[in-house]
């Protein structure tokens, strides 16, 4: 008796715990999160409650896919997130919203291709919008801009900009992104990581970024400081930034394979204050395109496709860094090995780049330098390239540029090989490559951080050039190769 009563009861509790379950709907949703346990997997539509996505789970991004209404997507650590490709799966995080995506050095969290075989552009990548400042305008509204990729809507969900500096997306740590990338017009991708007006309260640190189909990693504006990055085997650019991005940046390591390379040209930086170059000078010297792009970067490996002179790799690649259409950003304490051309500063059409640095005898100085200081080119076939403006020359030449390189003050290097700088396996692009500088290498000594760009950036001064140091593990074990 008394057995059958205990029994009821605990089939009654059961009952009860059952039907008050909530289950999480996407593009509805619950603000109760679901267990693991007959959980919805798959994404589509819009996520406009708080969600959290579970380790115990694999969650399919099918089709784009918005945060939205303020809503707060969490990611444990250890959670695995696959795009579909027959949907061009995408992630996208839209204004005031946020993603929380903290992995761990042992459990890091991996958006990834839902193929047996991944390649490439198999699904679309992660777009986070915010609502730092823009040097972009959509349809006649200055400081607001409108993605790239097609993600635009009538709702306004693919539009990014504002007036909040410290605006924050959230927080990617220990992340790696994979396969991503879509081309949806020429000169309009998807890239691996789009970062579009994201503002300084957004934590971005340890992440990955590999077999991107278009940029590795591509910032339209805003004032992010990101640290720890990897771009590995990308397709067009590594680094790209536009519409005036102002962010600071430090330890990046960039590998590329030597047999891909994008039509467009690839580089390792690539860099435009306005994307489309038509911006023009002022009489006061001032560039009609507000706020400049003006990022600072320090340590970084940037390494190209020619392990020697020989090893020229893909003819569409291009420069360890082209830094264009009046861009103002500033490179510090890096190295950048076997590229066609080492350092391309391209004036092209419009506001000539070379007015940022400082000395340009025939045009006034726009008051944000550009500075290229403690960096050795090593390598290259073309260490320095010089491109005057076609439409408001400076009488800037290619010596010019030399001697502004070579100034004492700015402590560059220029080394005939690769193999100079003693790096331990630095081109190995079979899966177990070391950027750690042996004994004996330039890159042990050289680096500064005081420079005022760096001094007031927040940046970890270390003495050495590069990513990595004789030490550091920061790139193994969360990591992919």
């Amino acid at each position: 008796m008394k057995k059958t009563i205990l029994v009821s009861a605990l089939l009654g509790l059961i009952t009860l715990n059952y039907s008050c379950r909530k289950i999480e709907i996407d593009g509805n949703g619950s603000t109760t999160p679901a267990p693991t346990s007959g959980e919805n997997t798959v994404l589509s539509g819009k996520i406009n409650t708080d969600r959290t996505l579970h380790a115990a789970n694999v969650y399919t991004l099918r089709g784009l896919v918005y945060v939205t209404d303020g809503a707060t997507l969490t990611i444990e650590p250890g959670t695995k997130i696959v795009g579909e490709k027959t949907s061009r799966g995408a992630l996208i995080v839209t204004r005031g919203c946020k993603i929380i995506a903290n992995g761990t050095a042992d459990k890091p969290i991996v958006f990834t291709s839902d193929q047996t075989s991944p390649v490439r552009g198999d699904w679309a990548g992660i777009v986070l919008l915010g609502r730092a400042r823009t040097n972009s305008s959509f349809n006649g509204t200055a400081g607001l801009g409108e993605a790239e990729g097609g993600i635009n809507n009538g709702d306004g969900l693919g539009l990014y900009g504002g007036t909040d500096d410290a605006d924050n997306s959230g927080s990617l740590q220990y992340v790696r992104i994979e396969y991503a990338g879509y081309a949806f017009l020429p000169d309009k991708e998807l890239n691996g990581l789009s970062m579009y007006a994201i503002g300084r309260g957004t934590k971005i640190s340890y992440v990955q970024v590999s077999f991107a189909n278009d940029d590795s990693f591509e910032w339209f504006g805003g004032t992010v400081n990101m640290d720890h990055l990897i771009a590995y085997k990308g397709l067009d650019d590594e680094q790209d930034s536009d519409n005036g991005f102002s962010g600071n940046v430090q330890f990046v390591i960039c590998q590329r394979d030597s047999s891909v390379a994008d039509v467009s040209g690839s580089n390792g930086w690539e860099s435009d204050n306005d994307a489309n170059g038509i911006a023009v000078i002022t009489p006061s010297g001032q560039t009609t395109a507000q706020p400049q792009t003006r990022a600072v970067w320090s340590n970084v490996t940037m390494i190209g496709p020619r392990a020697t002179s020989t090893n020229i790799g893909n003819s569409l690649f291009r420069n360890g860094a082209q830094i264009r259409r009046n861009s103002s950003i500033s490179i510090f304490n890096s190295v950048m090995l076997g590229w066609p051309v080492g350092l391309l500063i391209d004036a092209g059409t419009g506001t000539p780049t070379d007015v940022n640095i400082t000395g340009i005898p025939a045009v006034p100085n726009q008051g944000i330098n550009l500075f290229f200081q403690n960096n050795i080119i090593a390598g290259c076939a073309v260490p320095l390239k010089y491109t005057a403006s076609s439409t408001a020359p400076t009488g800037w030449t290619l010596a010019d540029l030399t001697n502004w390189f070579n100034l004492p003050a700015n402590n560059n290097s220029i080394l005939p090989n690769a193999s100079d700088l003693m790096l331990t396996n630095a081109f190995n692009v079979t899966g177990s490559p070391d950027y750690t500088p042996m004994s004996g290498s330039p890159l042990l000594t050289g680096a500064t951080f005081s420079q005022a760009r760096l001094a007031a950036g927040g940046f970890t001064p270390v003495s050495y050039r590069g990513a990595v140091g004789p030490a550091d593990t920061w790139w193994k074990g969360w990591t992919k190769f």
